[in-house]
């Protein structure tokens, strides 16, 4: 006995020490994370050029490149083996052209490795990237306008590649459709990847090539298979819609559920498109975007549409510094122009996710565009609301049972009693088919919609399997007003977004109801019908900044500190935005089988400007992208169609205020004007280095290992950087800067400067007036005094008026202080 306890002793001491050791080695495994990395070393776009030259790429040979490019591959994978241990990483991108770096999949302790390489100059954690038209040109004025300029809408655009970094493209959609080009885009050498969906001659002359990067999503445990289809089709229909805001085909019919919206068209219709696909339905990755900006700037692409941006900003670094901002700094410094989506966190303050001068953040708003769906009651009461759909049968004229969700249940049923099922019309089974059966039911916006468990999906699905004749999401007064957006529903449906409006129609309801003692119904006895909602009317205010559409101040590092740039910098249509879709639509199933959809977001104004800014190149080819950006925010309004100060969105439901240049940047685009904007003040590369080397407590080391560049000269004041525009986050006493313009016009002109100075502020403007000859300069220097201190930002601007009838507007931002 005493020998078998030993045994069974030792064999227990054993086995504790077998699973102690084991949970040691389970516990010292590390969760793996993409990583960016950028290195020493110029990349091929800029190898051989002079320190801080601010031209365009060096034109390196054909064997030259393919040289350069070998190299830094052989050093990214050289560098990897001989710092990382070997099976700890997966190396995903090799960023070659315009910045020298690298994407890896590896654990936290083997990135500190990285990060105490030498070469390396930045190691930051992958943080995601997320998804950020049939009248807006008649809206913007371009028929008329740029359009006729160019030849018509069969020229506007010809010639100038549109790169869109997105979730992909429809190559089967009209809106893409081929058709005969004879422009020289000779400049532009990208190819074409096929896959699912994505065949050979998906790229057809108007997509002139499309390409994925997938390795960072696929290294991620979101990644699915099913849906995240590796090819460029996009089957999420985001990129779509886009690409076809940006540059899609002309006078395209808008069909969805048998009915005519009328006819799309992109802003720049003759412009190609090529694609980058860099983010997927289920999974997006700041490494496979670097990779797509990296790629389309090699490929030779004239603008970026940029409608994905970060999650949220870097916690390393300056936002202006992070991997994903000095990759479209060296972008800009290439000569591409690039649009970026401002973000969708609106309307808190401080919420874009366009941080760096060097690439146009663009907000979004309305169009005096209305689709209005009204509810008939039996009284003859008439109850205005949203809804993209037909009438209840009989056009509208005749009368249906109205019936409130919560009085169809079934007597008997076993269903959870939960607001999905009892009054959000989410699940068929929770109904007693004959009370619904060809009634209009009445759902309640309620719980469910709150916490994102119900859906308008679910009422559609719900109405069809039942067979309603129509249904009504009212408001519910116990969570006030909500959001109503139009959207096509396949069924008769309204939304009744006001409280005030769903309690006529409950008061009405409940009036010709008869009940029993318990509540129960004994006998429905109103009726309703809706009307035609698909038929758009054009009146109301407009522009009006979106609720949705983010906010500025621009801030300059995660602890939300003021940077002195304007944010965003332009305002542009993002509201209902019709636009092509692709059928799968795999984030939005109440789309699954459209061509088209109507879309809200700052991801619907960025290709607005992308394809104005293509309009802007093909009439001035040799523009540089800050010519372009200085054009489209000089010449903008700040008026609505009404003649008044434009107006926002606020937080609460319908109610508007006085809007600010923190959210509409400049103001709204003005195609027209932009094309022939009188003067226009350039900045360049050298320049952005010198606003970097001028921020507030900067090392300047912290630069040149971001940049590769050294702080030689930089600004008295990050404000003296020749933007269109002049922030100052705080100014104590008084403070000179100095903006310059340039004549792009083709006559000598005279101009007489006007000032509206900022609450708090005197601004004194020298010279008051000058003249100007085609290509010349003049500096304006621009002296700004405070005299009374203030606790926030205050407004105004410098306007340039010309005697040809050019006027150029500089927007103030100052947050006077005491000293």
């Amino acid at each position: 006995m005493v020998k078998m306890s030993s045994i069974a002793l030792l064999l227990s001491l054993i086995t504790f020490i077998f699973i102690f050791l084991v949970s040691i080695t389970f516990c010292s495994q590390e969760d793996r994370s993409i990583y960016l990395v950028l290195l020493e070393g110029d990349a091929v776009a800029f190898h051989g050029a002079s320190q801080n030259d601010d031209s365009s790429m060096v034109h390196l040979s054909r064997e030259a490149s393919k040289a350069r490019e070998k190299h830094l591959l052989a050093t990214h994978n050289t560098l990897l083996q001989s710092t990382l241990k070997n099976g700890s990483y997966n190396k995903l991108h090799s960023y070659k052209h315009i910045i020298n770096g690298f994407s890896v999949h590896t654990t936290p302790s083997q990135a500190k490795r990285l990060r105490a390489t030498p070469g390396v100059k930045l190691v930051e954690k992958d943080r995601g990237v997320k998804l950020l038209t049939t009248y807006t040109p008649d809206f913007l004025k371009l028929p008329r306008g740029v359009w006729a300029q160019e030849g018509g809408e069969k020229n506007a655009g010809d010639g100038v590649v549109i790169g869109v970094i997105d979730s992909g493209i429809n190559p089967l959609h009209p809106s893409f459709g081929s058709q005969p080009f004879t422009s020289n885009v000779s400049h532009f050498s990208g190819a074409c990847m096929t896959g699912p969906h994505f065949p050979p001659g998906s790229c057809n002359g108007k997509i002139i090539s499309a390409k994925y990067f997938s390795s960072g999503a696929q290294a991620s445990p979101t990644f699915n298979a099913s849906v995240d289809i590796l090819s460029p089709y996009d089957a999420d229909g985001h990129g779509s819609h886009v690409s076809s805001i940006a540059a899609g085909n002309a006078d395209v019919p808008v069909i969805v559920n048998g009915f005519c919206y009328g006819r799309a068209s992109g802003m720049a219709p003759r412009a190609r498109i090529a694609v980058y696909k860099a983010i997927y339905p289920s999974v997006g990755t700041l490494a496979d975007a670097v990779a797509a900006i990296d790629q389309a700037v090699q490929d030779g692409v004239d603008i970026i549409s940029l409608s994905i941006g970060p999650s949220k900003p870097t916690e390393d670094t300056l936002t202006f510094l992070s991997i994903f901002d000095i990759t479209l700094l060296f972008a800009r410094k290439a000569g591409v122009f690039v649009a970026q989506a401002a973000g969708n966190s609106g309307p808190l303050s401080s919420t874009v996710v366009s941080f760096s001068p060097w690439s146009v953040g663009v907000a979004a708003c309305n169009t005096d565009r209305r689709y209005l769906a009204s509810i008939i009651l039996g009284n003859g009461t008439m109850v205005d609301g949203v809804g993209l759909s037909g009438p209840t049968f009989g056009n509208g004229t005749v009368y249906h049972k109205l019936v409130l969700a919560k009085d169809a249940l079934k007597t008997n049923g076993t269903f959870p009693r939960t607001s999905e099922y009892i009054e959000e019309c989410q699940h068929p089974e929770a109904f007693d088919p004959t009370k619904v059966f060809g009634s209009v039911i009445i759902c309640n916006f309620s719980e469910g919609f709150l916490n994102g468990f119900s859906t308008l999906s679910n009422i559609i699905d719900t109405a069809k399997a039942l067979k309603f004749e129509g249904f009504i999401l009212t408001a519910n007064p116990s969570y006030g007003d909500y959001i109503a957006e139009a959207i096509p529903f396949a069924i008769s449906g309204t939304l009744i977004p006001s409280v005030a409006d769903s309690e006529v129609i409950m008061q009405y309801y409940e009036k010709q109801t008869k009940r029993d003692e318990n509540g129960t119904v004994t006998e429905f006895g109103a009726w309703a019908s809706t009307g035609e909602g698909r038929v758009a009317s054009f009146k109301g205010r407009s522009p009006v900044v979106s609720r949705f559409s983010s906010r500025g101040p621009d801030i300059i590092d995660a602890n939300r500190s003021l940077a002195d740039v304007l944010k965003p910098d332009i305002l542009a249509p993002g509201h209902q935005i019709w636009g092509a879709w692709s059928p799968i639509s795999a984030k939005l199933p109440m789309l699954t089988g459209h061509n088209f959809a109507l879309l809200s977001g700052t991801s619907m104004a960025a290709p607005h400007v992308a394809g104005i800014a293509a309009l802007i190149k093909q009439h001035n080819p040799s523009w540089t992208p800050s010519m372009i950006a200085s054009a489209i925010t000089t010449t903008s309004s700040k008026y609505d169609n009404l003649g008044d100060p434009m107006m926002a969105e606020g937080y609460e439901p319908h109610s508007l205020h006085r809007s600010t240049p923190f959210e509409y940047g400049a103001g709204i685009v003005n195609p027209s004007r932009a094309i022939d904007p009188g003067l226009v003040l350039s900045t360049d590369y050298v320049d952005f280095i010198r606003f970097l080397c001028s921020l507030p407590n900067i090392e300047a080391n912290i630069i040149t290992t971001a940049t590769g560049e050294p702080c030689n000269s930089p600004f008295d004041h990050p404000s003296n950087l020749n933007l269109p525009s002049v922030t100052i986050s705080a100014l104590k006493g008084s403070i000179y800067v100095r903006r310059t313009v340039m004549n792009v016009g083709n006559s000598t002109e005279t101009y007489l400067g006007s000032v509206l100075a900022p609450n708090g502020t005197t601004v004194n403007l020298n010279p008051t007036w000058f003249t100007i000859s085609p290509q010349g300069t003049q500096d304006l220097d621009i002296q700004i005094n405070v005299v009374r201190p203030m606790e926030d930002f205050h407004f105004g601007e410098i306007v340039l008026t010309g005697s040809m009838d050019h006027i150029v507007r500089i927007t103030l931002s100052v947050v006077p202080v005491s000293t």
